[in-house]
């Protein structure tokens, strides 16, 4: 079975990068969507009915796909290198992947609110919502590749630092949108 190891690797590395393709995006299309609802008629509907086909589609034929195929071939990768679970670095990275999991869950949850036209966020939480797939992201790309290199105090700081540094990012979007509500 180690013969197959890298391509099992391969694998899963694709289906990671497909499944966060997907927990970029989904979130966007939930922004456009709460905007959409605040739209006059018949643009409302029109815009409304397009976003919920292109959700639903990116969701159930992307994301959760590739939730799955990565998360199995994640477990086999466990299996065939099982010396991994004694590893400081990967407890952390599956303490990351369970909450990408719970995060990709509360987007299953939005996404059917929203299939059913429940609006319950706003289009600035949303934003901010959008950015935990990154601060995930960032935090187990680290961890994988740095291993126990990884110097906590530093990471812990970066990560915070990215995060400051995202929201900001909203901040200073949502000035510029004011001043040009059409652009």
């Amino acid at each position: 079975m180690t013969e197959y190891y890298n391509y099992i690797k391969a694998l899963h590395l694709i289906f990671v990068i497909t499944w966060f393709a997907g927990l970029f995006y989904v979130p966007r299309l939930f922004i456009y969507h709460i905007e959409a609802s605040n739209k006059p008629s018949p643009e409302k509907e029109i815009l409304t009915k397009q976003l919920k086909l292109m959700t639903k589609r990116l969701w159930y034929i992307i994301t959760w796909p590739s939730a799955v195929l990565a998360t199995l071939f994640a477990v086999w990768l466990l299996f065939l290198m099982p010396s991994w679970l004694q590893q400081s670095w990967m407890h952390i990275k599956l303490v990351f992947v369970v909450l990408l999991i719970l995060y990709h869950l509360k987007n299953h949850q939005i996404v059917e609110q929203l299939q059913r036209d429940e609006v319950k966020y706003t289009s600035r939480f949303m934003r901010i919502w959008n950015e935990i797939a990154t601060l995930v992201l960032f935090a187990i790309v680290f961890l994988v590749i740095l291993k126990s290199a990884f110097n906590w105090m530093f990471g812990v700081v970066g990560i915070l630092v990215l995060g400051i540094l995202l929201m900001l990012g909203i901040k200073l979007y949502k000035n510029i949108r004011n001043r040009n509500p059409n652009g």
